[in-house]
């Protein structure tokens, strides 16, 4: 683990890192907003998934307010991350929020990926990554990684997936504010006005077309930063596993 890493290390980390980040942000989001996990938050006094969302993600921080919460989800509009965290840390405190979102992962896991061939060496694999990460400036990656785990491998996957989805996040998070990007020119570069409109920013937008340059910077100054974290977590050794594992659940994921 604290061997130095060669440049052959360092550029098949980036291989990895850029053949599942978007595997593994596929998987995260299908999670988050799955009917699954919707029931069982309703089942807890969730009625609204939104309101869940935003308790149970920002709810990792701790019982913090819905600025902070704002501050470490980077890219939602401001208000509505107010109005959806505030509404769901009113059912049970933030804390409560956060481990019905985990122990949720651990069902839906459990439901998805039982059967999927090798789970306890993906699991081993995920988790060695997890554990090894530095997590400076990635809160909402840090608090996930603390939150109890499922004792199946199946939903021990899920939440690593989710794990790691925070873990690329919250690096790029770091990345568009590096390049310059506001939270809002940040969606715009990216997916667009319609993936703005989902985030709660209202129209009109202004146009980024000559902007759209540093959203391709933040692209891979984020994927640098991951391939840095993952070679100083996991042998190299183990980088092809890993890689395989994660196309595993993918293709498990419905």
């Amino acid at each position: 683990m604290g061997a130095t890493k060669t440049g052959a290390d360092r550029d098949a980390a980036l291989a990895v890192v850029r053949a599942t980040s978007v595997p593994i942000h596929d998987i995260g989001s299908a999670i988050y907003l799955s009917p699954d996990v919707m029931a069982l938050a309703a089942e807890s006094g969730w009625s609204n998934p939104f309101a869940f969302y935003f308790a149970g993600r920002g709810g990792m921080l701790g019982e913090v307010g819905p600025e902070v919460v704002t501050s470490a989800l980077g890219w939602f509009e401001p208000s509505a991350v107010h109005a959806m965290y505030t509404e769901g840390v009113a059912v049970a405190g933030a804390k409560a929020a956060a481990a019905r979102m985990a122990e949720a992962h651990g069902v839906w896991g459990d439901t998805h990926y039982a059967g999927v061939e090798g789970l306890d060496d993906i699991v081993a694999v995920a988790e060695q990554l997890v554990d090894g990460i530095e997590g400076s400036a990635i809160p909402l990656f840090v608090g996930w990684r603390c939150a109890a785990r499922a004792t199946s491998a199946a939903g021990r996957a899920a939440q690593l997936m989710q794990i790691l989805r925070e873990w690329r996040g919250g690096l790029h998070l770091v990345a568009t504010t590096a390049v310059g990007l506001s939270p809002l020119e940040a969606i715009l570069t990216n997916e667009g006005e319609g993936q703005a409109k989902f985030f709660g920013w209202s129209e009109p937008f202004a146009d980024v077309s000559g902007i759209k340059v540093k959203h391709d910077e933040a692209e891979e100054m984020t994927d640098r930063l991951c391939a840095s974290t993952l070679a100083g977590a996991l042998e190299a050794g183990r980088y092809g596993a890993f890689e395989a594992g994660v196309k595993a659940l993918r293709a498990a994921t419905p």
